[in-house]
């Protein structure tokens, strides 16, 4: 399959280590491919994603599993552009 877009998120962790608290973020790739949608630990056929939308720095995905929210640091415009050319 051919890759349409790609989208970088980041998953903030926490972590305690002697008594000390430490947040670790991790980057990683949202990938829009002609038939479905892949994140790290999940995958979306394309006919399941109902909607994709952004506000402030979340991106979401709407689907028929529920609303999955990804933390953006890039703009997603064109991320969301090019569901929306797919959909139509």
């Amino acid at each position: 399959m051919k890759l349409l877009a790609v989208q970088p998120y980041i998953v903030v962790s926490r972590k305690i280590e002697w008594n000390e608290q430490k947040y670790i973020e991790s980057t990683h790739l949202l990938r829009m491919f002609e038939d479905r949608i892949l994140s790290t630990s999940n995958e979306f056929q394309l006919e399941h994603v109902y909607d994709i939308s952004s506000r402030s720095s979340f991106l979401y995905l709407h689907t028929n599993q529920g609303l999955f929210s990804y933390q953006v640091k890039e703009d997603p415009t064109h991320f969301i552009e090019a569901f929306k050319c797919l959909k139509l």
